[in-house]
């Protein structure tokens, strides 16, 4: 269930190029679990409310392996990127995903050898290894280029124009599997959000059932 917080502004000092005054707005989000602690890796970004075009910056992102794991473990791209997957291991990985947004087969590679993947649709993707049953990862692609992920802190920043915005974060373990949002809006200076997620156990705990 979404959970509705209180979105608080604060005017900024605007900043002067060539003349001409800049205004900087953006959001500083803070995640935690059901528990109240800090979540790491949650992918937060902004979608346009009312559906208004945004830009499409559409930068590459990696993903590497190494001992044996895929790094980073989530991604956050926008609709339309690439993204590359070195190997750094002394062994060859095959990478594959059967996820609705993008199915491809990745066949046994060494090195640098991959061709970069391009995700043109959005939603989740998540990757695996046929030769290593262990390694996993996630891809997030979003229609929007104002997005970021949580350090071990919980927070993340994200840079976007004044508007209205609906705030999502989504986590590979979040009960539903669906984003949780509000709706904010960004004046010219910084505004704060939070989300706490309810996550389901882990597929990884011997207890979990149903997951």
């Amino acid at each position: 269930m979404p959970r509705q917080f209180l979105i608080r502004s604060a005017a900024l000092a605007a900043c002067c190029f060539s003349g001409a005054a800049v205004a900087a707005s953006g959001v500083a989000v803070h995640v935690a679990d059901g528990n109240g602690k800090p979540l790491a890796d949650v992918v937060v970004y902004l979608e346009a409310d009312g559906g208004q075009p945004l830009p499409k910056l559409q930068n590459a992102g990696e993903i590497s392996q190494k001992g044996l794991k895929f790094i980073p473990l989530v991604t956050v791209i926008q609709t339309g990127s690439k993204i590359y997957f070195p190997n750094n291991d002394k062994v060859r990985h095959h990478i594959y995903s059967f996820s609705a947004p993008h199915k491809f087969d990745q066949k046994l590679y060494s090195g640098t050898t991959a061709d970069p993947q391009t995700f043109d649709k959005p939603g989740t993707v998540v990757l695996g290894c046929n030769i290593h049953d262990k390694m996993i990862a996630y891809v997030r692609v979003v229609d929007t280029p104002y997005f970021g992920k949580t350090d071990a802190s919980g927070e993340v920043a994200l840079d976007a124009p004044p508007g209205k915005y609906v705030l999502k974060a989504w986590h590979p373990d979040i009960a539903g599997g669906n984003p949780s949002e509000q709706a904010v809006r960004l004046a010219d200076g910084p505004a704060s959000a939070a989300f706490r997620l309810s996550l389901k156990r882990p597929a990884s705990d011997p207890d979990a059932q149903g997951y």
